[in-house]
């Protein structure tokens, strides 16, 4: 997507949660985190791309001693469908005998994350957490479908595309502060 593109697509789109909401809600998120994991020396994994900036906030607001590394898979890429899990960077051998907590964008069908938390586990972890920054609301019946709920979760967001804080559309807008959806016409 060409910068005149990207700035048409947010043009056309609204705000869902402002900054300030964004940051309340990453703020709670390490409130939580750090009631559970004080005396634990965890290992965070941070999900790449899209959890790089939920990350980038939540880090210094975590406090007390931890390990970090990151992990990359996807099932988009470019595309606003999910396909095929595909691996970039898999969990390496320094995840035996700890404690992790995943740190994710968001929570939609669950997939991707699913595979990632199953990957932690057969690799050794003794306990796994996940926490994203937001996770997408299909309804009751849909969520409840879902093969895995996270522990920690900023925001619950509407079945919508949305971008910004992290999440992409076709590779733009992930340095927005807060987050957008298209309008719904």
């Amino acid at each position: 997507m060409n910068p005149l593109e990207a700035r048409k697509l947010l043009a056309d789109s609204e705000i869902l949660f402002s900054a300030e909401l964004v940051n309340a809600a990453t703020t709670r998120v390490a409130t939580e985190i750090n009631r559970d994991f004080a005396d634990m020396n965890p290992l965070v994994l941070s999900v790449m791309g899209g959890a790089v900036v939920f990350t980038g906030q939540l880090l210094p607001q975590l406090d007390f001693p931890l390990d970090f590394d990151i992990v990359q898979a996807s099932r988009y890429g470019d595309k606003t469908v999910g396909a095929q899990l595909t691996w970039r960077v898999a969990p390496r051998d320094n995840i035996v005998g700890r404690h992790v907590i995943i740190l994710d964008d968001i929570l939609d069908e669950g997939i991707t994350l699913a595979a990632i938390v199953d990957l932690v586990k057969r690799t050794g972890a003794i306990s796994v957490a996940c926490a994203v920054f937001c996770v997408k609301d299909y309804g009751e019946e849909i969520n409840n479908k879902k093969p895995l709920k996270a522990e920690y979760v900023g925001i619950s967001v509407p079945n919508r595309f949305i971008y910004g804080y992290g999440m992409d559309v076709s590779g733009a807008w992930r340095n927005l502060p807060a987050i957008y959806a298209l309008k719904e016409k």
